[in-house]
């Protein structure tokens, strides 16, 4: 057990010494004489789901006029599963108008950020959203985050059964401070601090993040794997019977430090029952609580702790902690790892749309009003929202009486014939917000990628690999939110216009992909690319997917 308090990073002293993670957040928000907040508060902020963050773009500009930088905050909200009625989107739509820069941005765990919200408007804001019967709580910081879990209902008619499964654990896993409702809903809440003792989190909360995924096979579009907690659903005759519970997994790292990396879960066991899925989770996060790093934070995340105690060990804490043992892990079969644009109707009938949104930004631009047509299907009353891991938005629950007047909009707007026009390769791109406002970006990702692709697809149309559905994805940054080291192609930023490109992941989430070229620039991304692929048809087996390729041929360079 990590015991050491001597060595223990500033983070677990600010969060001890919080006060229920309150710190001095309302004296921070009541200075009027700057748009940024108080150095601690800055880390008990994104426990109430918030990161403060600043225009990159405008620095040099501020200092020149010896102003500060243009500060201003993230909200993400928390939607397990990722669901919102057609009234909270309307309502979503109205606050991000009201408050942020305007966009919407889809995350690649299933939920909504708002970005630019000025220090004035964080209290405005979290009141609209609570109005809606939203909130942010432990979005961010280091609790359990968003739960993910397979998004699109005509999956299979079990998809249900893991969304409710994923607000339970979503639930379950909730700080016990009501810091939240006392600072941004009511100053006048009066908290029985006796309530507030928290059972899981205790007054330190846990080592880093922690973010739980659920798949229902056969398709990964959750990429189950890279989650510190993977549940895969088992089906038998049509019903789930249990789950396979897996740890360990998480992609972020640092580079030139050796000590980081990124890691894919690995299968504790199996367990029958919904009771025993609940206790094995929260076990799992109270040894991750109990023994993990808490002095240095680049080896907190729960992939160290299993690695440093090893993997048996770790099965072993959480099994005495249950009461109950894992049983032997059960077959299952992942086919894809996509998201499936377009129409696609149910088992009861009813109709769902995909949208393509590239790199989960929702907003209008010149010849593509999307986020007004969205708003206009809102306003039906006749499709809700639900959002996937790959950044894209599914229109749900469409009635077949309904599908006609949906189907216009989409039409009217140019949605439909947006999503069906993008390549597969754009289709299959994933991105982190990265510049201009996330602090640790080093290089573009969700600005850059578009174009980058643009200049990629002449590429795959020479060698007829257009419709390939090859996955690519770049980070800023190495620690992984755009999901890089888990992608067939992999861009990791590592200077304003390079980047590390890595290849050999698998299609389907299950093997992580290799460095192979250091630092370079566009014209050396495409050079190489156009070789990769030239030497893909020449050489793939049959049926072979360039993932696979490409790490057989890493294997012959080696």
């Amino acid at each position: 057990m990590n015991n050491d308090k001597e060595n223990l990073s500033p983070v677990e002293r600010i969060k001890t010494n919080s006060n229920g993670l309150r710190g001095s957040l309302k004296e921070s928000l009541a200075d009027q004489f700057t748009g940024a907040i108080r150095e601690d508060d800055q880390t008990l902020i994104k426990f109430h789901g918030m990161y403060q963050q600043d225009d990159r773009d405008r620095r040099e500009e501020r200092v020149a006029k010896k102003l500060e930088w243009l500060y201003s905050y993230m909200i993400r909200l928390r939607l397990p599963g990722g669901f919102l009625t057609p009234e909270q989107w309307v309502g979503l739509n109205e606050t991000a108008e009201d408050h942020s820069t305007g966009t919407i941005k889809v995350t690649t765990r299933q939920t909504i950020q708002l970005h630019g919200i000025l220090k004035s408007h964080l209290r405005p804001t979290i009141q609209s959203f609570n109005l809606q019967h939203l909130d942010s709580i432990a979005a961010c910081g280091d609790v359990n985050r968003n739960v993910t879990c397979t998004a699109n209902p005509s999956e299979s008619p079990l998809q249900q059964e893991a969304y409710e499964l994923a607000g339970k654990i979503s639930e379950m896993c909730l700080p016990k401070t009501k810091a939240y409702y006392d600072i941004w809903i009511d100053d006048e809440l009066l908290v029985d601090r006796k309530a507030e003792e928290d059972p899981l989190y205790q007054d330190r909360y846990l080592p880093r993040k922690l973010k739980i995924g659920i798949a229902v096979p056969p398709n990964n579009d959750v990429d189950v794997f890279i989650n510190d907690i993977a549940l895969i659903a088992i089906i038998e005759n049509d019903k789930i019977v249990g789950y396979n519970i897996a740890a360990g997994g998480g992609l972020g790292a640092t580079h030139g430090n050796e000590a980081t990396y990124a890691r894919l879960a690995s299968i504790l066991g199996f367990v029958d029952t919904e009771e025993k899925v609940l206790k094995a989770v929260y076990e799992i996060i109270t040894v991750q609580r109990d023994f993990g790093n808490r002095s240095d934070r680049k080896l907190s995340r729960l992939k160290y702790t299993i690695d440093k105690l090893g993997i048996e060990q770790y099965r072993a804490e959480v099994e005495k902690r249950t009461g109950f043992s894992f049983e032997p892990a059960r077959e299952f079969k992942f086919t894809q790892r996509k998201d499936r644009y377009g129409w696609i109707q149910n088992h009861e009938g009813k109709w769902f749309y995909t949208v393509f949104v590239e790199h989960g930004r929702i907003l209008n631009i010149e010849g593509y009003p999307l986020k007004s047509g969205l708003l206009k299907i809102a306003q039906t009353g006749k499709a809700n929202f639900r959002f996937t891991c790959n950044q894209n938005l599914i229109l749900a629950d469409i009635e077949e009486k309904d599908k006609a007047e949906i189907e216009h909009i989409l039409k009217e707007y140019g949605i439909s014939e947006h999503t069906d026009g993008a390549s597969a390769l754009r289709k299959n791109s994933v991105a982190c917000v990265a510049l201009n406002t996330c602090s640790l970006a080093l290089a573009e990702a969700q600005r850059y990628l578009p174009s980058l692709v643009t200049k990629i697809e002449p590429i795959l149309e020479k060698y007829g690999l257009l419709e390939e559905d090859i996955t690519i994805r770049m980070t800023g940054c190495p620690n992984g939110c755009g999901r890089s080291p888990n992608a067939e192609i992999g861009f990791v930023g590592t200077a304003y216009g390079k980047y590390n490109l890595h290849i050999g992941g698998d299609r389907l989430g299950m093997r992580l992909n290799t460095k192979f070229k250091e630092n370079i620039g566009e014209e050396e991304i495409l050079t190489t690319l156009d070789e990769l692929f030239g030497i893909y048809v020449q050489k793939r087996l049959a049926e072979e997917a360039f993932g696979d390729f490409s790490y057989r041929y890493l294997h012959t360079l080696n």
